[in-house]
């Protein structure tokens, strides 16, 4: 019998991000559209407006409270 074959998908199930990285997005996008959310250190660099900026500042700071979250892709 042949051996069976891994499919290089990932299989459905299990989460990728914990929820509390979620809850830290969704806030994160809601100071977004609230214009309270900065970029930069210490907020310097001036208000966010991109979606996917916002997205990225949640997940860092998820990073930081521990939470569940792939690591950065390398650039």
């Amino acid at each position: 019998m042949p051996a069976k074959k891994r499919s290089s998908r990932r299989r459905s199930g299990g989460r990728k991000y914990s929820k509390g990285a979620g809850k830290t997005v969704a806030s994160a996008m809601r100071r977004r559209k609230r214009g309270t959310l900065k970029s930069g250190k210490r907020g310097k660099g001036g208000s966010v407006k991109s979606r996917k900026q916002a997205i990225a500042i949640g997940l860092s700071e998820a990073r930081k409270k521990g939470e569940k979250v792939p690591s950065k892709k390398a650039a």
